[in-house]
Parts: structure tokens; sequence; C-alpha cells
């Protein structure tokens, strides 16, 4: 892509679109919440918005998975469809793309998101799909790489669906994909390699924990006897992620690109943080002065949501207490 600029700000390195209006005014709007009964609710409105993308187009469908426990409900229905033909007709359309990792690790790491969708949807799903396309960890060139994942997603055109989460942040403030606070994400980013922190190792790291305490829960409840592959996380793998020094990330370009965000917030029960976080989102009034709205983004990059006209946000209970 011979329009990516590299932008340095402090230690972070942002690849942006050199073609974008870096002064494009971005109306903010209200995120309108769905308080759904129960984190399975969630998974099938998470596949149904799927369902719905590939009704109203024709040809391909691009989507932007979204790792840890925010999407595990729907990664299980769908790795358990795609056992038999029932989502044929939509995996073989569908070219997806992860949205952030850590690096440098072994992709074959229990604790890199793709060895987690490689649990959850199984051999099947990719095996029916048309194509996934993973950011790679395991490479001495951290940033040329990203440069040629950049290449790989433009090249399959518009971004149907960016599946995103919320990450909790210190003083409520938030982050999505991995676009951390203070580290200068701006409008035109389309994606960064930014140092990582303890705080980050720590939270993805029981983010992982805890979602495989939901597998187990989940596959000893299921009174079908699904074949839900457990996770086993080994004192190596956890050695190795927290050797980890960067985070690669989707940049808020990509996400304010994409046709339809679908957030889905569901583990304040193991991340209470969360709850702050989420109402500091609702609540914070973004403002119109481009040089504060610039320092609100980047003091809480998960504002950058309310910048998208077309998002639905779907939340349990838990998240408003």
């Amino acid at each position: 892509m011979e329009r990516i600029i590299r932008r340095v700000v402090g230690n972070n390195i942002w690849l942006s679109d050199g073609q974008a209006d870096p002064n494009a005014r971005l109306p903010a709007h209200e995120l309108n919440y769905e308080v759904m009964e129960s984190e399975q609710a969630v998974g099938r409105a998470m596949l149904a918005e799927i369902e719905t993308a590939a009704q109203s187009k024709q040809g391909d469908l691009n989507i932007i998975l979204l790792g840890g426990r925010g999407a595990q409900a729907m990664h299980r229905l769908i790795g358990e469809q795609a056992k038999t033909n029932e989502l044929d007709y939509l995996l073989s359309r569908l070219h997806v793309f992860t949205q952030d990792a850590l690096a440098p690790m072994r992709m074959e790491n229990s604790f890199s998101f793709v060895r987690d969708f490689e649990r959850l949807l199984g051999p099947d799903f990719f095996r029916k799909v048309k194509s996934f396309t993973a950011m790679r960890t395991d490479t001495e060139d951290l940033e040329g790489d990203l440069v040629r994942f950049l290449e790989q997603l433009e090249s399959r055109g518009e971004i149907d669906i960016f599946f995103l989460g919320l990450g909790p942040e210190r003083s409520a403030a938030s982050h999505l994909a991995y676009i951390k606070p203070n580290s200068g994400a701006a409008a035109t980013d389309l994606a960064g390699v930014i140092p990582i922190s303890s705080d980050i190792l720590n939270h993805h790291i029981a983010k992982f924990k805890a979602g495989a305490g939901y597998a187990r829960f989940q596959r000893a409840d299921d009174s079908r006897g699904t074949n839900f592959s457990e996770a086993i996380f080994s004192e190596t793998d956890e050695s190795e992620c927290r050797r980890a020094t960067h985070i690669l990330t989707l940049g808020p370009a990509a996400i304010l690109r994409a046709n339809r965000i679908v957030q889905s917030i569901v583990d304040a029960d193991t991340a209470p943080a969360k709850q702050a976080s989420f109402r500091k989102l609702i609540e914070t009034e973004i403002s119109n002065d481009p040089e504060t709205r610039q320092r609100q983004l980047d003091e809480n990059p998960g504002l950058w949501i309310r910048l998208h006209p077309n998002v639905r946000s779907l939340i349990l209970p838990n998240v408003l207490t």
C-alpha cells in the first residue's frame, strides 16, 4: 500500500492512510446499547448480524473477529453448526481477519487469539470459510508483516462487520481492539505497533483463563455432549506470552470504515472494571473542538466507537450493576 505513511508518536508506530483527510469532521453519536438476557443470547445475536449482512448483499463478506471472552458464545455456536451443513451457505462466503495480537510470540502459543479461535470455531470452520488471515506474531519484521496484513484486508474490499469488545483501563478509560490510552492514535491510522505494558499482559492472560473457565462450564452443562475443546495453558506458553514486547492492532481508521460495528460486553463478572469503563463510555460528552476531542479520544480510546454511525452494542445486565 503505497499510500501508507509511517507515523511515530513517542514509542508508538502508527500506519496511517496518507490519502485520508486528517481534518474530516466525524459527528459523535449516543451509544444505544441492548441489555441481553444471557451470554448465549449475545452469541445468537452476533451470528444473526452476519446472516443479515449476507442477505443484504451478493458475493463475499469480510468480518473482523473479536478475540477473548466477548465473542466466545458466537464462536462456539458457529463451531457447532460448522460440523453440519447448516451454515455452509454462509461460511463459504466469509473472509475472516483478526484485529489484534501480542508479539513476538509463536502463532501456536495457547495465549494467542489464533489458537483461541481454533479451539472454539473448530477445524470444520477453517476448512469451509473462504479465507482466514491473522496478524503474524512470529516474525522479525512486525511492522512489515502488519503492512502486508493491511494489504490483504484492503484487497478484499469493504469491511462488512467489525466485532469489538471493550477493554478496561485505568481511570475508567477503555480500549478498542488494542488501541491503548495515550498511544496517539488518530482517525487516519489503519494499524499500529504499540509497546506493551504489564497491565495489558495481565488483562490478556486473565481473560484467556476466564474464557477457558467459561468453556469448561459450558461443556459440562451441555446435555448434548458437545465436543467443545478445553483450553490448556502451559507455563511455557504463559512465560512466552509475558515476554511479548508489543501489541499489534487495527486502528481507528479501520474501525470507522467498517459498514457496521457489533460490540459485545459479557464479562463484567470476571472484569468488574468494565462497569466503570462502560459508564464513562456512554456518559462522556464528546467535544466538537478538534483539539479537545483528540485529547478525549487519546485518553479514552473506547470513545472511537461513538464516532461510527452504525453500531449495535450488546451487553449483559452485570455491565450496568
